[in-house]
């Protein structure tokens, strides 16, 4: 109107930047410089990170899921002939019905480390890392959702083998403790998850990776009393065996189905449990730090 007063361009600067008011009506804005948009937990963005992560594996299911599974039971099929002569039994039981919780729990544990260790170092191959750092996520919402996808790689392998299990002829299966099945699967795909992201962040190519998975993973599954219980080995060994956190993961996973484990008592299992936890919240806080600093992802 022509008895208003002109408007001065440092009023026009100041309410363009000026945040939308509802009471006057005011539509979208652009925020004053320097106030942070997203607040709290970007859930959107965490669950599309974890969901791009659970679509990128099951692309390849055959590869990542049935593929893991039919090797499980090949170990089943040669440790049962080898080694399960007809009677003999492990922890009361039958040596295949021994050696299937150890199976199932190291497939699950292998495939999160394969899932989580995967996801930054191909963004650093292909040059596509900037998808994953640019987006609004912090370090503690990018490692959920990578160490999220990869529990549930694991979990999905663990459920396919063990209904291979179940169905194969010889093989026992029972369950005796829940608690135990799902805390210990779930812990062993954590602290693999987790070591996969560090190898991930730390790789610059693939045989990196792969000396990781074949120098440190593959050795701490197989000697971590898969195949066997540790009472049979020297003192020696068996203290070896007692400072390898996979074999706490898979005797305490076995407990949950036969009831019996070369841990300990029932005291000593759940003494294993809290110290699993604690070592994958001291992981996570490494991981964690690690991933903050930008560590050979920004640098």
């Amino acid at each position: 109107m022509a008895d208003q007063a002109p408007t001065t361009s440092k009023q026009l600067a100041s309410a363009r930047v000026a945040p939308g008011n509802a009471e006057t009506g005011g539509g979208a804005r652009f925020t004053p410089r320097g106030q942070p948009v997203i607040t709290g937990i970007n859930r959107v963005g965490l669950y599309s990170l974890y969901m791009k992560e659970v679509r990128r594996f099951l692309k390849v299911q055959t590869q990542t899921i049935w593929a893991p599974a039919v090797t499980t039971l090949l170990f089943l099929v040669i440790f049962s002939v080898a080694l399960g002569r007809e009677g003999r039994e492990v922890l009361g039981v039958e040596f295949a019905s021994f050696v299937a919780p150890g199976l199932i729990v190291m497939g699950m544990m292998q495939n999160a480390f394969a899932n989580s260790s995967f996801s930054l170092l191909s963004g650093k191959i292909q040059g596509t890392i900037i998808d994953l750092l640019m987006p609004p996520l912090s370090p503690g919402e990018l490692m959920a959702g990578i160490v999220g996808a990869a529990v549930t790689r694991a979990v999905a392998v663990g459920c396919t083998v063990g209904l291979a299990m179940v169905l194969w002829p010889g093989v026992t299966l029972h369950i005796a403790h829940v608690w135990a099945i799902v805390w210990f699967g779930l812990m062993g795909s954590v602290m693999l998850a987790l070591f996969g992201l560090a190898t991930s962040i730390w790789a610059e190519k693939f045989d990196h990776n792969a000396a990781i998975t074949n120098f440190v993973i593959a050795p701490l599954s197989l000697l971590s009393g898969t195949f066997y219980v540790i009472d049979n080995l020297a003192p020696a060994f068996q203290a070896v065996s007692r400072a390898n956190p996979f074999f706490y993961v898979i005797s305490g996973f076995r407990y949950g189905f036969l009831g019996e484990s070369d841990i300990g008592r029932a005291s000593d299992v759940a003494w294993a449990a809290a110290g699993i936890g604690v070592f994958n919240l001291v992981l996570a806080l490494i991981v964690y730090v690690i991933l903050r600093s930008g560590w050979k992802l920004k640098s």
